[in-house]
């Protein structure tokens, strides 16, 4: 409690509450705006963060991360498509309430379920932060390197079905952060003796051209939508007294929240299935679920605010972001030379405490502002995609140019947009290059500063966390090797029309092969007839 006065005087700022209010309300409206989602919003701002001081910054950024969800409910509640990604589930209770003409009424379950989420999660981890300086000086250079291999194999492990082309995409992430100056001896790594490959890939750089530009490309390919927007009946007040009836699908929820987002590689998605599950379960009507529950409702929208505040914890205790969005705000503790983890916890805890106050402070300013003006922001579901595709290439082009003035950084954003559009039509994921590009640095980094102290293999685990942290990584993988070993020996149990289909490319397939077999003996039989002519 004693940190709470010096926490109030980081925050006691107007540069800092005008950052707080405009991240919030910047927040909503871009979740309100289906295709573009905080990701596209946050690397189109971080250069201008860079500027500022960090706690400025960081607020402008948790806020649009935080509010961006509330928002994102709006357009999933009344026409059926998420305003971001992590809003999915809303659209299985909250579209069938809008069709029953009661779109108010889950609009105000959605707020209130978000607000509770995210009010639980903040005074959660500010009772937990007494722990976390005590925990904190325990990690070393071995502990943070165990963690950071934990949150990169849990990366791949979360993208289920596509562990391969994750793990892929990982690897390319870790070899994108080796190029330029190795960080010991400063020696080039391939640079191919091209100076503008010396200074390295920027992060920032890729992270426009992965998230922004690609969707700007996506956006401007996509036809644009006659929208009709429902009318519906009630008020937005309703909501809480709703949700004073379900305690406990509210309070499990914002639990599987906070939980999944301490956990690095895990995030959102994981917290939202988990707590709809778990709800669905519990529930004394589980048949209503995905046809306007208002359970099924809260479980999802208090467990994907829950999200935010938590995954600050690896991130500020251990220097180790979780997901792409907080691997952003790591590189503005760099820029101002700020270095996130245990040293943090333990010399500048009122900054910490100072960042999830702000996220009360956000919570409390976004509730007031959709309360008040949601009759408004439902409009912006009609903004056309290509004015809006336009709209982000030009300022992501911009803010590329301005980190370094270069044009070269314009053309490697440019082709990581094109990489990225292309992984998008392929429903493959994005998140584990960013990320294997930040772990990927700092495995590198903390590996080579703990072999300096190790001289048997053992010696790398003879402390309790990293025996810890060794022993949970060795559970994963063995678990999901038997899983992947236990899905490939199931029986085929395809429809049978998937099974027609591969039968058709496969003997597609043959007969193509059969064809150029029979060309290639065709030819070597004409070339062995004119050696026997001449």
């Amino acid at each position: 409690m004693d940190m709470l006065p010096a926490a109030f005087d980081v925050l006691w700022r107007w540069d800092v509450a005008l950052a707080l209010l405009a991240g919030s309300i910047g927040g909503v409206a871009i979740g309100a705006i289906p295709g573009v989602g905080p990701a596209v919003a946050i690397a189109i701002l971080l250069p201008a963060t860079f500027a500022m001081d960090p706690i400025v910054g960081l607020t402008l950024l948790l806020g649009i991360y935080g509010s961006s969800m509330y928002g994102g409910a709006i357009p999933a509640i009344l026409i059926n498509t998420p305003g971001t990604a992590v809003n999915a589930l809303t659209t299985y209770d909250g579209y069938p309430m809008t069709q029953r003409g009661e779109a108010r009424r889950a609009l105000s379950l959605a707020y209130s379920a978000s607000f509770v989420g995210g009010m639980f999660s903040v005074i959660c981890l500010i009772f937990l932060s007494p722990v976390l300086v005590k925990i904190a000086p325990m990690f070393g250079s071995r502990e943070i390197f165990l963690a950071a291999l934990l949150g990169m194999i849990l990366v791949v492990v979360a993208h289920r079905g596509q562990m391969l082309i994750a793990a892929a995409l990982s690897g390319f992430g870790i070899f994108l952060s080796t190029v330029g100056l190795e960080p010991a001896a400063y020696t080039r790594r391939y640079t191919f003796e091209q100076s503008w490959l010396a200074g390295g890939v920027d992060l920032i750089v890729v992270v426009l051209g992965l998230f922004a530009l690609s969707q700007a490309i996506l956006l401007l390919t996509i036809d644009d939508e006659k929208i009709r927007l429902p009318r519906s009946r009630g008020s937005l007040l309703q909501g809480f007294r709703e949700l004073a009836r379900h305690p406990r699908v509210a309070a499990v929820s914002s639990g599987f929240g906070v939980l999944m987002g301490m956990i690095p590689g895990v995030g959102e998605f994981t917290a939202q299935f988990m707590s709809y599950t778990s709800a669905r379960k519990l529930s004394k009507t589980p048949q209503s679920f995905g046809n306007g529950s208002a359970e099924g409702l809260i479980a999802s929208e208090s467990a994907n605010n829950a999200v935010p505040a938590a995954a600050m914890i690896p991130l500020l205790a251990l220097g180790i972001p979780g997901e792409a969005l907080t691997a952003m705000m790591l590189s503005v503790f760099y820029v101002h030379n700020v270095v996130p983890g245990p040293g943090l916890f333990q010399n500048d805890m009122p900054f910490v405490v100072a960042l999830y106050i702000a996220l009360l402070i956000l919570n409390l300013l976004v509730l007031v502002f959709l309360l008040i003006s949601t009759g408004w922001l439902v409009h912006l579901t009609r903004i056309p995609n290509r004015f809006l595709g336009m709209c982000v290439l030009l300022l992501s082009f911009v803010g590329v140019f301005s980190i370094r003035n270069s044009a070269v950084d314009c053309l490697i954003a440019g082709a990581f947009g094109l990489l990225g559009f292309v992984l998008k039509r392929l429903n493959l994921p994005i998140v584990p290059i960013i990320l294997g590009m930040v772990l990927g640095g700092i495995m590198e980094v903390k590996l080579r500063t703990s072999l300096a102290r190790i001289r048997e293999p053992l010696d790398f685990i003879d402390r309790p966390i990293a025996f810890i942290l060794f022993c949970v990584i060795l559970i994963i993988l063995c678990s999901t090797l038997w899983q992947v070993w236990r899905d490939w020996r199931k029986p085929d149990r395809r429809t049978p029309q998937k099974k027609a289909v591969k039968h058709f490319n496969t003997r597609i397939a043959g007969r193509t092969a059969r064809h150029f077999e029979n060309r290639i003996k065709q030819q070597r039989r004409r070339r062995f007839y004119d050696h026997l002519g001449s």
